[in-house]
């Protein structure tokens, strides 16, 4: 089980990018047409950069939805290696048994 603290803060960070997400798209949006002025775009660039950096999508950090362990992390099925083998052998995911040859 990953530190609650870690599982917390990335929790955190999801709910700040679902809060920006609209506000970060505009201003993204004006930064990068090259048809508004060079000083608005610069302006908008600015203003990304007032922004918490935590309300950048790129923070977030893939966890298993089971232990909250950050590393061996499937996106398929949105858990760690290890819950996935573990569920998988008792047969609570259905279609994947344990390879044998």
């Amino acid at each position: 089980m990953a530190k609650t603290s870690q599982i917390n803060r990335n929790k955190k960070r999801e709910k700040l990018v679902a809060q920006y997400a609209g506000r970060r798209a505009e201003l993204k949006k004006i930064a990068d047409d090259m048809k508004v002025p060079a000083e608005d775009r610069f302006a908008a660039r600015l203003k990304l950069a007032k922004l918490p950096r935590n309300s950048s999508k790129v923070r977030i950090h893939h966890r298993c939805e089971l232990s909250g362990r950050s590393k061996g992390y499937y996106r398929k099925v949105k858990m760690s290696r290890i819950a996935l083998r573990s569920l998988s052998n008792f047969g609570q995911i259905p279609g994947m048994t344990k390879a044998s040859w």
